[in-house]
C-alpha cells in the first residue's frame, strides 16, 4: 500500500462524505448551521481522520485516528436517522447513505484490528 487513498475505507469514506453533502443541499435553510453542518462535519471527520492517522509517526497514534473515524460514522449514523425521520430525506437516499455508512464501519474496524494484531 503507497498511500492512504489506496485503502478501501478511505475511498468509501470520502464517498459517504461526497454523498451527504449533495444530500443535504435540499435541507430546509433553518437547518444550515443545525442538521446539515453536524452531518457534513460527521461525513468528513471519517476519511479525514483516516488520512491524518495514516501520516502519525506511530502505529498507536493512527488506531486512535481510526477510533475517531469510527466515532464520527456512529454519530452520522443517528444524524441519518434523525434527517430521514424528519424526512429531509426520502427513503432511497436514507438507504443509500445508510448502505455506505455499514459499508464503512466494518472496514474501519478491519483496519484497527489488523494494526492492533500481535505478530
Amino acid at each position: 500500500m503507497q498511500s492512504y487513498k489506496d485503502l478501501t475505507a478511505y475511498l468509501k469514506a470520502y464517498d459517504l462524505a461526497l454523498k451527504v453533502y449533495q444530500a443535504t443541499k435540499n435541507y430546509p435553510r433553518e437547518e444550515i448551521y443545525g442538521l446539515v453542518s453536524q452531518m457534513r462535519r460527521s461525513a468528513v471527520s471519517v476519511p479525514c481522520n483516516i488520512a491524518e492517522g495514516y501520516r502519525r509517526r506511530s502505529r498507536k497514534e493512527y488506531v486512535q485516528f481510526l477510533h475517531v473515524a469510527l466515532g464520527s460514522c456512529s454519530e452520522l449514523e443517528t444524524l441519518l436517522a434523525l434527517s430521514r425521520d424528519l424526512h429531509f430525506i426520502n427513503d432511497i437516499e436514507a438507504k443509500e447513505l445508510y448502505s455506505l455508512q455499514e459499508e464503512v464501519s466494518p472496514l474501519l474496524y478491519g483496519l484497527i484490528a489488523s494494526l492492533t494484531r500481535k505478530p
